[in-house]
């Protein structure tokens, strides 16, 4: 079960006023009633983001203000692991809409978010940006289109990723490479002598130290199913993230990491190292660069476990799942998609009965003249 999501809904905030659901409002600092319009706006913390000490949490949870135990269910159909409150009596899979039954739940702790980068658009506008694209699909089948327009279709979902600090220094050898030119002479394939310059690099020993600051390398916290999330919505502004606040949840599912701190922080110092060859061959210069060996040292290394946003609508076609995403900050969609094979079979039939038609009326032509 570990590989797969694990996804939390969020306690539900009710209206003073109506006693409905309140829940976030994207793109602002408050929380709504849809049934009477009231307004709350979420207090955030003045002091802004607590990054947490690394390695305390590496040996074991850490501070234990930092962290809770929480109920999960696991999907039968897709095999998602989602977490939900007790008052929960049913519930959907935010992957694959099939509905969950609340039994076999187990507890597991988790280390609570310490930011979160709140929806900037609604469903509404997820919900057009995921129409036209299918409006733009050939060969979609009908179904699809018309499931395109049931907004139940739709949901958000807060995604976590690791974020990581720290000092880094490194020492390094290599060498610089500085470009010249020869001219070169040759023969054509007419047997003409013709000349042309030749790029060669001259090689110098270089080494050195660098030092500077890594600031929110972001890690992927959780294994989705078939690589669910692609990667070409992954890419938000984390300039707009917010200190946590739960009602900036209201209203969404959550999903809980499976990919453990300790994993994350592994993958975090192979960026780190990348980091370390690009800022080595920033300080070799030259045109071109060899490195030949980088010793590196991490210090003062902190972490952040945050949620990010994303719109999923699932559907099913001809027993297979497809999955649409939409990036909840930026509107960036991706997705896989059904083709119909009855559109395309009688596409081609009808493709070649034109070409038949036109076959016989150029013989008929020819035989006329």
């Amino acid at each position: 079960m570990a590989d797969t999501p694990i996804q939390k809904v969020e306690l539900k905030k009710s209206c003073v006023n109506c006693g409905a659901e309140l829940k976030y409002k994207p793109g602002t600092t408050s929380i709504t009633c849809e049934y009477c319009g009231h307004e709350e706006q979420i207090t955030i913390d003045p002091n802004g983001f607590e990054e947490l000490e690394l390695y305390p949490y590496l040996s074991e949870m850490g501070g234990q203000s930092h962290s809770e135990e929480i109920t999960m269910l696991h999907c039968k159909n897709c095999g998602a692991n989602q977490h939900v409150e007790e008052h929960y009596k049913s519930l959907h899979c935010v992957y694959c809409s099939m509905p969950l039954i609340l039994e076999d739940a187990y507890k597991e702790d988790w280390i609570l978010p310490g930011a979160v980068l709140p929806f900037q658009i609604d469903q509404k506008k997820s919900f057009q940006i995921f129409q036209k694209w299918v409006s733009n699909l050939w060969w979609a089948p009908n179904n699809l289109k018309k499931a395109s327009l049931d907004p139940q279709y739709t949901k958000g979902l807060y995604l976590p990723f690791w974020t990581f600090d720290a000092q880094l220094k490194a020492s390094y050898t290599g060498q610089r490479g500085e470009y010249y030119y020869e001219i070169q002479t040759y023969r054509d394939g007419n047997g003409k002598t013709r000349t042309r310059q030749v790029q060669k690099t001259r090689w110098y020993p270089a080494s050195g130290r660098i030092s500077g600051f890594i600031d929110d390398t972001l890690i992927k916290a959780s294994k989705q199913k078939s690589g669910r999330i692609p990667q070409k919505i992954t890419r938000w502004n984390l300039s707009k993230l917010q200190p946590f606040s739960s009602s900036f949840l209201s209203g969404f599912v959550t999903e809980k990491y499976t990919i453990p701190l300790q994993q994350g922080h592994l993958q975090s110092k192979e960026e780190a190292r990348r980091i370390a060859d690009r800022w080595s061959r920033r300080d070799i210069g030259g045109d071109t660069q060899r490195i030949t060996s980088i010793n590196m040292d991490l210090s003062e290394e902190t972490f952040k476990h945050i949620l990010l946003p994303v719109y999923v609508s699932s559907y099913r076609y001809n027993g297979k799942e497809y999955n649409f995403f939409v990036n909840g900050e930026n509107g960036v969609l991706s997705g896989n998609r059904p083709y119909s094979f009855w559109k395309i079979f009688f596409a081609v039939l009808t493709g070649l009965i034109v070409l038949g038609i036109i076959i016989v009326l150029a013989q008929s032509s020819s035989e006329g003249v």
